[in-house]
């Protein structure tokens, strides 16, 4: 017979003193990497701020202390410069203008591009993407003469009409082509069921296809808009004294002589603060409309 001792207990795993394995830590590499990517993703935010902050600064200084190295960042402020560019420059007229050209010019673009790029994208025109391609490698600095040219036989140089469709010459192809992508990454059947339920084809698009494409059409209205409000040469060539645009005007800070830095930056700024907040709050348009199409197939 066994005999069991009443002191001896079964052990179990729990009580066998076994220990939970030990942590293992990130190899060295990987720390590395990630401290590397930390220090260059600052690198490079610094790196386009630094001018914008620049900038900014500089639109707050007199010349005299953009030029002293010591006030780069402690400097007495001063709002004269936009004092001087808002009310004595009368800069509000010049944003009434790239205002007006740079939204007549969108507006009238996403009404003939977005109709073109559906017939594109359905009906499988290649050649006609090929020119629309070509179109936007082709550089518009190249038709500034032949523009010029044209537009002042026909007594239009001067007026708004030619900077419109001066900037329509860009903003088109970049509609065209952004809309394409959108378009072919739609499935077909959407419109094929709305066919069968008696819809035209003009009515699919119409009803189904271009309610779905609203984030492509923001997209490519924004990008539009932003080129038009930034053009220069364009507005330098074809423009005349009252239908003259911000970047424009802000070349009349320039002289043969000298360059007043402070009126140029704050011209600058006002410049800029308008479509840094339009690019801020429809990014996600821009995202979203950019990388259509790329996930296709």
């Amino acid at each position: 017979m066994t005999v069991l001792n009443k002191n001896t207990e079964p052990q179990t795993g729990s009580a066998a003193g076994t220990q939970p394995a030990p942590r293992r830590r990130k190899p060295l590499a990987t720390r590395a990497y990630k401290v590397f990517r930390v220090v260059a993703l600052l690198a490079v935010v610094l790196f386009l701020i630094a001018p914008l902050i620049w900038m900014l600064l500089a639109s707050f200084k007199t010349n005299v202390d953009i030029y002293d190295t010591g006030k780069a960042l402690f400097f007495t402020p001063t709002a004269e410069n936009y004092a001087n560019v808002l009310q004595r420059n009368n800069y509000f007229v010049f944003i009434f203008n790239s205002f007006w050209v740079a939204f007549v010019s969108t507006v009238l673009s996403l009404v003939l591009g977005v109709p073109a790029a559906y017939a594109m994208s359905r009906f499988t025109m290649h050649r006609s993407a090929l020119v629309v391609l070509m179109a936007r490698v082709i550089p518009g600095v190249s038709l500034l003469v032949p523009w010029y040219y044209v537009f002042s036989n026909l007594r239009m140089v001067g007026g708004f009409e030619v900077l419109i469709l001066s900037h329509m010459f860009v903003a088109l192809p970049l509609i065209v082509y952004i809309m394409m992508s959108y378009f072919d990454s739609m499935p077909l059947e959407l419109e094929e069921s709305a066919q069968v339920d008696g819809l035209t084809p003009i009515g699919a698009f119409r009803r189904i296809t271009l309610p779905l494409s609203v984030g492509g059409i923001a997209t490519a209205g924004i990008l539009s808009f932003i080129f038009s409000w930034n053009n220069f040469m364009f507005a330098l060539v074809l423009s005349g004294s009252k239908t003259k645009t911000l970047p424009v005007a802000i070349f009349d800070f320039v002289s043969y002589a000298s360059i007043d830095w402070g009126g140029l930056m704050a011209a600058a700024t006002v410049v800029t603060i308008p479509i840094m907040i339009i690019a801020l709050f429809t990014q996600k348009y821009i995202v979203s409309g950019m990388t259509a199409g790329a996930t296709k197939g």
